[in-house]
């Protein structure tokens, strides 16, 4: 397996200093930002769109990884990739038809991934794993940041590093959701590749010392 990569998610971040904050997450060393972009409908919240994104852009050359928690991905994908996201994932539940939104976004210069609700059975995916390069396994129920990792999640990220596995696909799994330093490196040791977290990171001050622990934590 790659080096795994931290995800730092935006939506965690003190607003009222927003660039102080993000860059100090990537002074300490995080290997992208991750923004969930959410609509008030497919969830309850809403967050922010391609305005943020494009204003965090010329901060750094990192990964910009959007989740996109909206009815419409066909939409708001094209919007966000140009405001300069890198990969772009949607949920196999939103409007549209799955495989050609994510041929889309590919053919839009993103990498496409899919997202997975806790809820949500791997059986919606496994037809589209030949079509994304990543699956974004959410270990809390999407909408609200903070909320504690699911302990059934470990037995799906095995199950979908199982699927990933017996289909050959090239895909890598994030996971989203309660990551900690306590728990990432079994994260990593049941199968995921990437992870995104939002509160352990921009809660716990100075960003330099809690990115150290996370790696220290994956060595």
């Amino acid at each position: 397996m790659s080096k795994s990569r931290l995800f730092a998610s935006v939506m965690a971040a003190n607003y009222r200093c927003l660039e102080d904050d993000v860059r100090a997450v990537i002074d300490a060393g995080v290997d992208g930002l991750h923004f969930d972009v959410m609509d008030g409908n497919f969830v309850p919240n809403i967050t922010f769109g391609k305005d943020l994104i494009a204003a965090l852009r010329p901060l750094t050359d990192l990964p910009f990884d959007a989740h996109l928690m909206v009815n419409q991905p066909d939409l708001i994908a094209p919007q966000v990739i140009e405001a300069g996201a890198d990969r772009v994932a949607i949920h196999p539940e939103a409007e549209g038809h799955l495989q050609r939104s994510l041929t889309h976004i590919r053919g839009l210069g993103a990498r496409p991934g899919v997202a997975v609700d806790p809820a949500i059975p791997l059986e919606m995916i496994q037809w589209v794993l030949d079509d994304v390069d990543y699956v974004l396994l959410l270990s809390v129920n999407p909408g609200y940041s903070g909320q504690e990792f699911i302990p059934a999640s470990r037995r799906k990220i095995v199950a979908l590093a199982q699927m990933i596995r017996e289909g050959s696909h090239d895909v890598t799994i994030t996971v989203d959701g309660g990551v900690e330093p306590s728990n990432i490196a079994e994260l990593a040791q049941l199968g995921a590749d990437d992870f995104v977290s939002g509160g352990s990171i921009f809660y716990h001050r100075p960003a330099t010392d809690r990115v150290r622990e996370f790696r220290q934590a994956l060595s």
